[in-house]
Formats: structure tokens, C-alpha cells, sequence
């Protein structure tokens, strides 16, 4: 069943959810936020990202801050940079479904989103989850199917293509639900300790992850040596 206007949970938020629970409970229940030099620099990125509005050049329209929503996923949001390439030919097409027009243009053009990161391309997915979050609103909104996107990365400056495949699509749909359970709960999730991971994140000081992480262990320890007490209770 879609999820109503009001509803709708920021698209961003996918990615934060992707890298630590705990992290997005502090950003989008408790709205804290704090930068440190990474993030300051994504943001940068993001902010000349977004100059500009768009512009055509050789066959392929740049559209900029490009309002996103799925009503089916319940998100809302902006993309960086979609470019829409135009397609000239009947041989270049394809399926109907893989291309769009546009207003005020002729012909087709097939979508392209690209994020802007900064750093390097991460371990684990969740760059990958926030571009397939962001093509998977472009596909409702536009009424087609988007084969894949990329993700600019501001220290290589090199984009990585993300190919967005049945298993990104899945996992990015299951973490839409899973942002909405959790929205839903009203509750931070509790912090799990990764020194490396942790060490990274701008909210290290406000998460505190190997105090309250330690205190989620004592008290499953005391729990434990209740319920022995509780066995040995003649």
C-alpha cells in the first residue's frame, strides 16, 4: 500500500541507516548532527553539485538538485546530478521502457543519476543503497526502468558505475521498510562498537559507542546472573 505525502522519510537517510542503526536514530529521530572535516568536505561537494541548474551539451542534458519521491518506498529527497543522455536512434532505445521524453525537448533521453561523495568508494554498500534509492524514485515518478548510476567520489575524482541489479534493488527496498519500522518506534537503536567504522563518524563524541555499548553488555551480564539466581532459588 503507497505511503502518504505526509509520510515520507528522507531519502538520505538509507544511506546513514546502511552504515550504522544507530547512527541514523541520532540524525533523523533525535536531529543531531555534528561535522568533522569528512563530512565537511561532503558537503562542499554536494553544494557545487547543486550549482548551476542544468545544461545541454553533446547529446546529454545535466539537470541538477532534482526533486525526488516514491510513494511506494515511502521517501523523499534530491538528487545530486541526474543526466538525462539522449537517445538518437531506434537501435539505441532499446525497451520502451528505458527511455523518457522530456518537456520542451524532442526525442527520448534515458536517465542517469549521479551522487557526489567525497573520499574513496566504501567497503560495504551503502553509497550503492542511497543512488538505487534515488533511481528507484526516478523510475515511479517517470513510469520507466533505470539500468544503472554512478557515484562521483571527490578524492579519486573518478566515478564508479553502480549497476542496479535485483540484489541492490532488494536490499534498498528492505532498508526503506526497515527506516519507516524504526521511524515508527520513536527509539535511537542502540549503539554497537566498530573502532574503525566509529572512529570515522562525525557523531563519535555524541554516540559514545564504547561506553553505551559497554553498558548493553553489563546489563545483559546482570541479566544472566538473575535468571541463575532465579534456577538455584529453592
Amino acid at each position: 500500500m503507497p505511503y502518504a505525502e505526509d509520510d515520507l522519510l528522507p531519502l538520505s537517510g538509507l544511506q546513514h541507516l546502511a552504515f550504522c542503526e544507530r547512527q541514523w536514530g541520532l540524525i533523523h529521530i533525535e536531529q543531531v548532527w555534528s561535522e568533522n572535516p569528512l563530512t565537511a568536505e561532503g558537503r562542499v561537494l554536494h553544494d557545487r553539485a547543486h550549482e548551476g541548474g542544468s545544461e545541454l551539451r553533446g547529446g546529454v542534458l545535466t539537470a541538477r538538485a532534482v526533486r525526488l519521491r516514491s510513494l511506494r518506498l515511502g521517501l523523499a529527497g534530491v538528487a545530486d546530478v541526474v543526466e538525462f543522455h539522449r537517445v538518437d536512434s531506434a537501435a539505441e532505445t532499446g525497451p520502451p521502457t528505458l527511455a523518457t521524453s522530456l518537456p520542451g525537448r524532442r526525442g527520448l533521453w534515458r536517465p542517469f543519476p549521479v551522487e557526489y561523495k567525497h573520499g574513496r568508494p566504501k567497503a560495504n554498500r551503502c553509497d550503492e543503497i542511497q543512488i538505487c534509492a534515488q533511481a528507484m524514485c526516478l523510475e515511479e515518478m517517470l513510469g520507466i526502468t533505470i539500468q544503472s548510476g554512478a557515484l562521483f567520489y571527490g578524492q579519486i575524482k573518478h566515478r564508479k558505475e553502480v549497476a542496479f541489479d535485483r540484489t541492490l534493488r532488494d536490499l534498498t527496498e528492505f532498508l526503506a521498510g526497515r527506516v519507516h519500522s524504526l521511524f515508527e518506534t520513536g527509539a535511537t537503536p542502540a549503539a554497537v562498537y566498530e573502532s574503525r567504522k566509529c572512529k570515522s563518524c562525525s557523531l563519535l563524541d555524541v554516540c559514545r559507542p564504547e561506553k553505551t555499548a559497554s553498558r548493553r553488555d553489563a546489563s545483559r551480564y546482570l541479566a544472566r546472573e538473575l535468571e541463575e539466581l532465579e534456577r538455584e532459588d529453592p
